[in-house]
């Protein structure tokens, strides 16, 4: 049984946990206040979860899922993720995170700094687009004409089969996006943002889950990419 180690559990970290377990796998959870304070969410979760420290998590994990604010990610364990597929969610919000002047700069991506700091792990990127309620609202069994697409970006092209193996599972299409260098084009505030899988005509935080297809999603990364060589 392939198990999914959680470094962070807010709320795209347990909607994707909740994924998993529907889909039938193990889940091992952990944030940054203690494995006792996620008690109620493990039960609700049933017997494929439990929760642990942030090292045994990813000592835990045969792919992880790094969801933690950006500004903390060097709290993320390095040894026990070595040689591992990790997920990371983040985006980065100044406000929250404090300013980091190599994205300020736009001289790096958020991914690219997880995997720096992740040296010898095959970091990802996926599940940053989207608002969790649709995360929740919009997976799909496998032909459905109304399963959604989710970008994914990575260096490692095997880590990203697996991770789009994981999405395929738990009720997502993937769409390679290309190098973690790509993974701006998916990033807060560009056109692949969020907006994608949001009914037309409905505004946060009532808005409706819409499903997008590939197609619908090429479309955004790439006016995300004309936006930014205007």
């Amino acid at each position: 049984m392939t198990t999914i180690g959680f470094i962070g559990s807010g709320n795209i970290g347990s909607t994707v946990a909740r994924l998993a377990v529907a889909a039938g796998y193990d889940v091992v959870l952990s944030n940054s206040r203690g494995p006792e304070t996620l008690t109620d969410l493990v039960d609700s979760l049933g017997p494929h979860a439990r929760a642990a420290t942030a090292a045994d998590a990813a000592e835990a994990a045969d792919i992880a899922v790094v969801t933690v604010p950006l500004g903390n990610y060097r709290q993320v364990p390095v040894e026990p993720l070595r040689g591992k597929v990790v997920i990371d969610t983040n985006n980065y919000y100044p406000d929250r995170d404090g300013n980091i002047a190599e994205l300020d700069a736009e001289t790096t991506t958020t991914s690219e700094l997880l995997q720096a700091h992740l040296a010898e792990s095959r970091v990802v990127k996926c599940f940053n687009n989207i608002y969790v309620d649709h995360l929740a609202a919009l997976p799909r069994p496998v032909g459905d004409p109304e399963r959604s697409t989710l970008p994914i970006a990575g260096d490692d092209d095997e880590a990203k089969q697996t991770v789009a193996q994981f999405l395929d599972a738990i009720g997502y299409d993937s769409l390679d996006v290309g190098p973690l260098a790509e993974g701006w084009r998916y990033q807060r505030d560009t056109t692949a943002y969020v907006m994608p899988y949001a009914e037309p005509g409905t505004t946060y935080p009532d808005w409706s889950a819409s499903p997008a297809q590939a197609q619908a999603l090429r479309t955004a990364l790439d006016e995300a990419r004309r936006y930014r060589d205007m």
